[in-house]
């Protein structure tokens, strides 16, 4: 006689709720975590000191030194001398001048500031191409948001799913259990053959071994949940296998706004509008350019004695302003090529445009199709076990009483388990279609779970 045991630990495990479950991911999914780095990068793109409407000031600053020797002569020049002591004069060459290390330091600071007053609105249409690329980010991370969270349920409701399937399997296992200690009575006293207790083995060793394969892909699935929301691989923790589906009137109301809120059509109209500013910009081109600029500064000069000038010390102030007017006439046709270049970018967006609306419309229409159909299969399933548990139930107390064969009641509880493990499929496949027509709609971070 084979007997399966299978021992629960006593540490009873933290139930993650599914608003925890979110938590967690929107705090430690490192998907999330670098949409939200790329919108501070957006951000800071935008921001006034990105704009280029701030001047520009620029300090300079330098030392110059310089140490040299001279000598200087004088080849066919003569002077006069007239000893001490003595009235007379006396002609010679006149002698060579010697500077030796003599010391030169240049000295120089200045501050020059630079504004454009006017760049053909070239700066003007960047800073909103600036602030738009900033809702296109935004956009981004939430499209990564919700896919991230879709991929979050779906793994959390299939802990679930299985989770009850364990369940199923562990009540199967028990009816089976008792049906081999049954057995053996029954053949302790004559009452059937060696062959019921061979057959009641063989259900309790195929019920185990689904219970065992059960087990591991639940470890295995809850891994994969704690990836998603980093925590250690290991962790123990029960889910909530409740679930509330959304009322067909608010499915109605999502529906009629669905164009407005989907984030595939929201980038791709925030993605037109970066095009269109970029042709905004190309065309400032063809205006000119005026700026601004002034400088102050301060030179000193420490010049040694020469030959003919003693040394001296010089300092200079400057102060100096002015206005330029830049105007490119011709640019060899690089403005023109790509303002044209520019405008079919617009038309290819256009385009885009409405091959994503056509796309978006064909799978809302869809996700809604299998959402119904899912919730029709549920229904159906929840009466079907309703059916299967009357005739276990019926097929069981006439096996206890001897009028069906352990064949019959073993069908009867193979239908059960079906029966069951299909209701619980639908249940969590209609829940999934949910969420997938929510994301489609746009409204999938808006419900309640």
């Amino acid at each position: 006689m084979i007997f399966f045991l299978f021992l629960t630990s006593g540490v009873v495990a933290q139930k993650l709720t599914k608003q925890e479950a979110i938590r967690l991911t929107l705090e430690n999914n490192f998907g999330i975590l670098i949409a939200t780095n790329n919108i501070e990068i957006a951000k800071n793109n935008k921001g006034l000191l990105n704009s280029g409407y701030l001047p520009s000031l620029t300090g300079n600053a330098g030392a110059d030194y310089q140490e040299s020797s001279s000598t200087t002569s004088f080849p066919g020049a003569f002077q006069e001398f007239i000893p001490e002591g003595t009235t007379d004069t006396i002609i010679r060459p006149r002698p060579d001048i010697e500077i030796l290390n003599a010391e030169t330091q240049r000295y120089n600071a200045s501050l020059n500031l630079n504004y454009t007053l006017f760049d053909g609105l070239g700066r003007f249409y960047n800073y909103k191409r600036l602030k738009e690329q900033y809702n296109l980010t935004e956009l981004q991370a939430r499209e990564t948001i919700e896919n991230t969270i879709l991929q979050l349920f779906t793994v959390y409701y299939e802990i679930a799913r299985l989770t009850e399937n364990v369940q199923i399997l562990e009540e199967t296992l028990y009816v089976s259990q008792e049906r081999i200690v049954r057995a053996d009575y029954q053949f302790d006293y004559g009452q059937n053959t060696k062959l019921d207790v061979l057959n009641a083995e063989v259900d309790v060793a195929n019920d185990s071994i689904n219970l065992i394969n059960t087990r591991q892909q639940l470890a295995n699935t809850k891994r994969d949940l704690n990836v998603i929301l980093d925590n250690e691989l290991e962790n123990k923790f029960t889910v909530d296998t409740l679930v509330n589906f959304v009322s067909r009137l608010e499915i109605d109301g999502y529906l009629e706004t669905s164009i407005d809120n989907n984030v595939t059509l929201l980038q791709n109209e925030s993605n037109l509008k970066i095009t269109e500013y970029d042709l905004k910009v190309s065309k400032s081109g063809y205006l000119p350019v005026i700026g601004l600029n002034g400088s102050y500064g301060w030179n000193q000069a420490r010049n040694p004695p020469s030959a003919f000038f003693p040394g001296n010390i010089s300092d200079t102030y400057i102060l100096a302003a002015g206005v330029s007017l830049t105007w490119n006439l011709f640019d060899s046709g690089t403005t023109i090529t790509q303002i044209k270049n520019s405008k079919i970018a617009i038309e290819n967006q256009e385009l885009a445009k409405n091959q994503i609306e056509r796309q978006v419309q064909r799978d809302i229409a869809n996700a809604l199709g299998n959402y119904e159909n899912m919730l029709k299969v549920y229904e159906i399933q929840q009466q079907n076990v309703i059916t299967n548990q009357n005739n276990f139930d019926r097929s069981q107390e006439r096996f206890k009483l001897g009028q069906i064969t352990s064949i019959e009641f073993r069908q009867a509880q193979i239908n059960l388990i079906q029966a069951q493990t299909n209701k619980t499929l639908a249940k969590y496949d209609a829940k999934l279609a949910e969420l997938q027509l929510l994301q489609l709609t746009g409204q999938l971070l808006n419900v309640d779970f």
